[in-house]
């Protein structure tokens, strides 16, 4: 049977058009840490004007992290926290920055909130776990003993098509903390959905990603629970 040269033709640019996009999409990969350089600055500037405590608890993550900063001090109370959290940051620049935002101050422990923005960004939930795992073995090369709370993923209204990626980016840094008795997951996810299993919408700023304060305020329950009962016998 002959077939159409018009039919092959269009067969033809209907794979080489498959092909192209799953090519973009395996190309998705972390943006560049230097992108965020002047902020790190910013910290080491900090630091070299006061003495920060050594042993404390670094908390440390992406712009929800950023965004507690103000109440960090009172809400894990009488903690000793050093607050380095930073806008728009992804696993790996968490990585890529650990020996000038995390490993200067010899942190007993690391309060972390990642994996929001690598999921957004098109990430899969194995890089972010994959990134995790590197984060961790970068820290505990240095500082061993230091313990980590991994804080899961948060449910937003504005992401929400993201939804079932970030369970499953969840589900992997759980098991992560489930093998290593110095790791601790902590669910901020289940307390920030309602009974009909969508994000409660009054917990979140008018852009339906960033937290307000009762946002904060289950955060802050949740990280209580575990990290006051662990952690105060070494202040």
């Amino acid at each position: 049977m002959n077939v159409p040269r018009v039919l092959i033709a269009s067969a033809f640019l209907l794979v080489v058009s498959w092909a192209h996009s799953v090519e973009v999409v395996d190309e998705v990969s972390y943006p560049d840490p230097e992108r965020l350089e002047e902020v790190i600055k910013e910290f080491e500037s900090e630091a070299s004007k006061k003495r920060l405590p050594r042993k404390a608890i670094v908390c440390t993550g992406s712009s929800d992290m950023r965004g507690w900063h103000g109440d960090l001090y009172d809400d894990l109370a009488p903690l000793t926290v050093v607050e380095r959290g930073f806008d728009g940051s992804y696993m790996n620049d968490l990585l890529a920055y650990a020996d000038r935002i995390i490993l200067p101050y010899h942190p007993r422990a690391v309060v972390l909130y990642a994996g929001d923005d690598d999921i957004a960004g098109g990430l899969d939930p194995e890089t972010v776990h994959q990134t995790f795992l590197a984060l961790v073995e970068k820290v505990h090369a240095e500082l061993p003993k230091t313990r980590f709370y991994v804080l899961s993923i948060k449910p937003s209204p504005s992401r929400w098509d993201r939804w079932p990626s970030v369970q499953e980016a969840n589900g992997l840094l759980k098991q992560a903390c489930q093998e290593d008795e110095r790791l601790t997951y902590v669910d901020i996810a289940s307390a920030m959905l309602g009974e009909d299993g969508t994000p409660r919408v009054d917990l979140f700023a008018e852009d339906a990603l960033e937290m307000n304060r009762q946002g904060y305020e289950v955060w802050r329950d949740a990280l209580r629970s575990v990290i006051i009962k662990a952690e105060w016998p070494h202040e």
